[in-house]
Formats: structure tokens, C-alpha cells, sequence
């Protein structure tokens, strides 16, 4: 907001346009100054509203803070939904495929504003206020990384893939394809296309070695036979 501008001056908004504008505000300030540092006051200078309409939204900071994460659990996982719709069921080349879904990924669901937002809140405040992130845990990992395995368990019915557990593979392959994009998000920046391709391609290519469909004993030895003939 511009200094010395009342919230009176801006143009009516309805209902549902103060409740996002509070939620972005608060997101803002809660990843800025932290729960702790963080107040109504300066909230609804960043989102152009009286205090009072932050309190009549919201309750309490507690309350505004559950808010911002279940709005941003439940924005993350559209983009999750989304993308885990364009999953390679049948690749045509597995290596490749899986690469460009965990490209789109992470562009889509990780880099953005709102996984980052979210990450950030999660890492500086997940430990001191569990209780927070209680409906985040059940709504965002809960429901996506099941939805995740699942695709992975087609790949292993069809063959394409060795999984005794798919969750198991499913959260492997979470943790590789943005394992080297970890120190870009602790110091808070953004990481650059080239940087998602190279950590994608590194991570799917460590879970195929893991998880890739192994050669029966009978084919090595087809192989072998041919190899020496």
C-alpha cells in the first residue's frame, strides 16, 4: 500500500476479494517476519484493509496463519493434480518421459510462488508449531503422494519398472528429482530452468538404476550366449 493512504481510499472490494488479498498479505509477512514476528497490524497494511477486516476474516493470527496454509496447500495441490495427469503411463522411452514429468514437476509445483511460500513456511515453523501444519500433513502429502505411487505402481504392473513398494519408489523419486535444487531453495532463491533440467535428469536417472526393470536371468544368459557365439 502507498504510505499515507488509507485502506478507505481504495475502491470497494467484495467478500471473497478481501479474503485472498488478506491470505496473499499474510503469506508475505508470515514467510518474511516469521509467526512469531509477524502482526495483524502489518498484514493489513500489506493487504490494503483494516485491521478490524483481518480480524472479522480471519479471528486471530493463529486462524490467519492455518488459513495461508491450507490456501496454499490447496493451490499447490492443483498444480500437483495437474501435473501428475501428464505422468508417462505408457513411455515410449522411460527415461526421457520421467525426466519431463519431474521438469514439469518442479517448475509447476516446486519453484513456483506458492511451493515456495509454503516450503518456507513449513521449514521455519513447522518444528516450533506442529499443530499449525496438522491439516497441511493430511491435505497436501496425505493426498498427492498416494496419488504419485499409484502412477508408479501402473509402471511396475506393466513392466516397466522393478517396485516392491510404491510409496516407498514414489518418495524416492520426490526426494531425487529436487535434490540438487535444495541449497538454491535454503538460501532463498529461485533455480534457473537449466538447473531443474540437471537435477531431474541426475534424479531420474539414480532412480532408474534403483528401480529399473532388471534383466531376467534367463535374458543375461540369451545375451551372454550371443555375445560369445
Amino acid at each position: 500500500m502507498r504510505p499515507g493512504v488509507s485502506p478507505d481510499t481504495f475502491p470497494p472490494r467484495g467478500h471473497e476479494a478481501k479474503r485472498l488479498s488478506i491470505v496473499d498479505a499474510a503469506a508475505g509477512v508470515f514467510c518474511r517476519e516469521g509467526f512469531a514476528g509477524a502482526n495483524i497490524d502489518l498484514i493489513a497494511v500489506e493487504a490494503g484493509v483494516s485491521r478490524q477486516t483481518v480480524y472479522n476474516h480471519h479471528g486471530d493470527k493463529e486462524k490467519l496463519f492455518i488459513a495461508v496454509v491450507r490456501d496454499l496447500t490447496e493451490r499447490c495441490n492443483a498444480g500437483i493434480f495437474a501435473t501428475i495427469a501428464t505422468f508417462p503411463d505408457q513411455p515410449g522411452d522411460l527415461e526421457a518421459d520421467l525426466i519431463g514429468f519431474a521438469v514439469r514437476l518442479n517448475q509447476n509445483c516446486i519453484c513456483n510462488r506458492d511451493g515456495k511460500f509454503l516450503r518456507k513456511l513449513i521449514q521455519t515453523e513447522g518444528e516450533r508449531y506442529p499443530e499449525l501444519f496438522a491439516e497441511w500433513r493430511e491435505q497436501g502429502p496425505g493426498r498427492t503422494w498416494p496419488a504419485i505411487a499409484a502412477r508408479f505402481a501402473r509402471l511396475a504392473y506393466g513392466g516397466y519398472l522393478a517396485i516392491d513398494d510404491p510409496d516407498v519408489a514414489a518418495r524416492q523419486f520426490l526426494g531425487l528429482v529436487n535434490a540438487e535444487l535444495q541449497t538454491t531453495f535454503m538460501l532463498g532463491g529461485t533455480p534457473g530452468e537449466d538447473e531443474v533440467v540437471q537435477s531431474a535428469t541426475s534424479g531420474v536417472r539414480t532412480f532408474l538404476r534403483a528401480f529399473g526393470k532388471r534383466p531376467s536371468p534367463t535374458s543375461l544368459k540369451r545375451h551372454a550366449a550371443l555375445a560369445n557365439a
